[in-house]
């Protein structure tokens, strides 16, 4: 049986303070929880009932048996994640400053696992008959994983849904320092032209398409060969515009928020889950919106991520309670 969704990328273990407003030197306790953008969208559409997998590595170290672990208890298919010798599973830190300032420390050398995927180890059939594919700007960053990326895409050749989460991570691109975004952009250039929905938020989609003006940016993306752009704007909520001409700009839920650093990935499992059912663009950025509002409103990212009740919950309130 095919997947709903198989996500290639990051993952790793979050350690984040159980105590708010305070700086990480003076942080005396932290939780332990399965993180990593990716994986998190593979988390959160597992979490609304889909048949889920993820394509990642980690270390051949105890956090990497804890990932695997994790993954198996949120229900997400680990057979593509394999450990790298000699390379630590990656750790991640944050800040938690409410309501908008949660600064992220990355520990990921001397050179994260999830880089290391590579071509000749891809389950090729398996990715072309998902019925959605999700890749990340990050797996551009470095080979073998661009390698990776790029042709697993070419070989999906845009069967089913292809999702393109734009994922601007400036300080994973060491090959392209001197170059910075303009030189990440021919990478995303070329992951675009298999993708049918692209998403990122306003620094993103700048880095693919050079605009940053919303919806020109929508406009560029559908132009680079996409079917459906998805553009996140901070407090002005998300605009979405298809091919046909659809569109959809919707406000953020409100929510009193903890931690904002797991909702674009609840967003992410939660697009995937409407794109699967077929939803119009204004119910799927809707519930979508809520989702991520949720997440927004706890601590951890893959552990809270919402159930089906919740968000209709969060949608027939008005906000997050």
């Amino acid at each position: 049986m095919a997947y709903d969704l198989i996500t290639m990328g990051r993952i790793g273990v979050d350690l984040y303070p159980l105590q708010t407003g305070v700086p990480l030197p003076q942080v005396t306790s932290f939780g332990k929880f399965l993180g990593g953008s990716a994986t998190n969208v593979a988390v959160a559409a597992a979490r609304l009932g889909r048949r889920t997998a993820v394509i990642t590595r980690t270390g051949d170290d105890p956090f990497g048996t804890y990932l695997h672990e994790a993954l198996k208890g949120f229900g997400v298919d680990d057979r593509w994640v394999t450990p790298v010798t000699g390379l630590p599973t990656p750790v991640t830190f944050c800040e938690v400053f409410p309501p908008d300032d949660f600064p992220l420390y990355f520990y990921r050398q001397p050179k994260a696992p999830d880089l290391e995927i590579d071509a000749h180890e891809l389950d090729l059939d398996a990715i072309r008959d998902a019925r959605i594919f999700w890749i990340t700007g990050t797996g551009l960053s470095e080979e073998p994983s661009r390698t990776a990326t790029l042709a697993a895409l070419a070989h999906r050749a845009k069967s089913g849904t292809t999702v393109f989460d734009l994922d601007w991570r400036p300080m994973f691109w060491k090959d392209t320092a001197r170059g910075g975004a303009d030189a990440a952009r021919s990478f995303y250039a070329e992951a675009l032209k298999h993708t049918t929905v692209a998403v990122g938020n306003l620094d993103e989609v700048e880095v693919a398409t050079g605009v940053r003006e919303p919806h020109a940016a929508a406009r560029a993306l559908l132009d680079a060969g996409v079917e459906v752009a998805v553009v996140k704007q901070g407090p002005k909520g998300v605009l979405a515009v298809n091919s046909k001409g659809d569109q959809a700009e919707v406000p953020p839920l409100p929510v009193n928020v903890l931690n904002g650093l797991g909702a674009g990935d609840a967003f992410g499992g939660s697009l995937c889950h409407g794109l699967l059912e077929g939803w119009d663009l204004e119910k799927i950025m809707r519930h979508a919106n809520a989702a991520g509002a949720i997440v927004a409103s706890r601590l951890e990212c893959s552990s809270a991520m919402p159930t089906p009740d919740e968000i209709e919950d969060a949608l027939a309130a008005g906000a997050v309670k």
